[in-house]
């Protein structure tokens, strides 16, 4: 399963929120979308796999803003 705009958005705020350890996060995924646990797994890895360039590419928006 590829994570939607909505999944990684949803774990952009979890981890901001500090409620969970992002390892943590597959049941809360599971919660909020009703994945299964290996699609959940699969969308954390592609969160935890592109954060560090979402991140990047958000700050460089505000940055133009």
């Amino acid at each position: 399963m590829t994570a939607t705009q909505e999944h990684l958005e949803y774990l952009d705020e979890l981890r901001a929120s500090g409620e969970t350890n992002m390892y943590g996060a597959g049941p809360y995924l599971r919660r909020e979308f009703g994945v299964s646990q290996s699609e959940s797994h699969a969308i954390l890895a592609e969160w935890m796999r592109t954060f560090t360039q979402r991140r990047a590419a958000r700050q460089a928006s505000h940055v133009e803003d």
